[in-house]
């Protein structure tokens, strides 16, 4: 089969790889479409990945399963979660398999076929589009899901979303149909200007000058109700907290290392809850089916397709900063 090679200093490949084979509980699938994340970008970028990719969101046809698989059969189309649990914890009975102890993380979904757990595919009806189903059973409408959780207070009116990439686009489109009023701050004009298409009501270019001092601005003074950190940038963080409101919420989806904050001028004496949103809970798949069916325009945030034999195109556009989420059709 085809398989793309992150080969590092910015070069991606496609090579030729061997059939993947499914353990017991596993299943392989073969690829309709998958999606690049931000999160791919450091070994692009960097020194490449030893074997396969950090490919982790896809859907794609079930073609083979292994011993103890149930529930699935040959040619049902799937949507598929990187993050599989044990089965058997309180986590998993509940659907949180992020939380479970045990979890595991199938990866190299940039492919023509994958491995992935059997408990990890989300059965997708034949009306659902592979562009949707690689969406709503991954990252990019699975974080802001995650994260709107966090935001369930009716006080939330306004939200800041501090970086308009892949994720903080998700979250611009799911919070304003949530009725809020959101402002994406980033310093890509192209991503800034797909942000007002999603439903921003507001653009802040965070190059241009103090981007929070611009959200407090825009809140009348007072700074947004909620602000969301989708940018993994330690100043961006703290800009967060410069942006919020006394009493509001900062939610932490972009992954960084650690970052300078004070418990007392950042948390106490201001009142802020601040609380991560890490990828989402297999048992949220169902409530963002839904929206979908109801009219979210999950579709929109998809720039471009490329076929998986220009996933090298495909990596370089990405990592351009400029688009929104960007797919890999393989077949199917």
């Amino acid at each position: 089969m085809r398989i793309v090679r992150l080969d590092g200093d910015c070069r991606a490949s496609v090579i030729d790889a061997p059939d993947p084979a499914p353990g017991p509980g596993e299943v392989v699938v073969d690829t309709a479409v998958s999606a690049l994340c931000g999160s791919e970008l450091g070994s692009y970028r960097g020194a490449g990945s030893k074997s396969g990719n950090s490919g982790h969101e896809a859907a794609g046809i079930v073609s083979a399963m292994g011993e103890g698989v149930s529930g699935l059969r040959p040619g049902q189309r799937v949507g598929v979660s990187a993050i599989a649990g044990c089965g058997a914890c309180p986590y998993c009975a509940r659907g949180q398999y992020t939380w479970c102890p045990d979890r595991k993380f199938y990866g190299s979904m940039h492919a023509e076929r994958f491995l992935a757990a059997a408990n990890a595919c989300h059965l997708l009806p034949d009306g659902v589009p592979w562009e949707i189903g690689v969406l709503i059973s991954g990252d990019g409408l699975g974080v802001p899901f995650h994260t709107s959780t966090k935001m369930s207070s009716p006080d939330i009116r306004t939200v800041a979303v501090f970086g308009a990439g892949p994720i903080g686009l998700g979250n611009v489109l799911l919070q304003s149909y949530l009725g809020r009023r959101v402002a994406a701050v980033d310093i890509s004009r192209p991503r800034l200007d797909l942000a007002l298409k999603l439903g921003a009501e507001t653009a802040v270019d965070a190059g241009a000058g103090e981007a929070a001092g611009a959200v407090r601005n825009w809140t009348g003074g007072d700074g947004a109700d909620a602000c969301i950190e989708a940018a993994g940038r330690p100043e961006t963080l703290k800009q967060c907290f410069a942006a919020v409101r006394p009493g509001g919420t900062v939610v932490m989806n972009g992954e960084q290392r650690s970052v300078e904050l004070s418990p007392s001028d950042d948390f106490i004496r201001r009142d802020i809850t601040a609380v991560g949103a890490w990828y989402y809970h297999f048992g949220e798949f169902e409530g963002m089916a839904a929206l979908y069916g109801e009219g979210l325009r999950v579709a929109d945030l998809v720039t471009n397709t490329y076929p998986l034999e220009e996933a090298g195109a495909a990596f370089e556009e990405f990592a351009a900063g400029t688009s929104g989420k960007i797919l890999l059709r393989a077949g199917c």
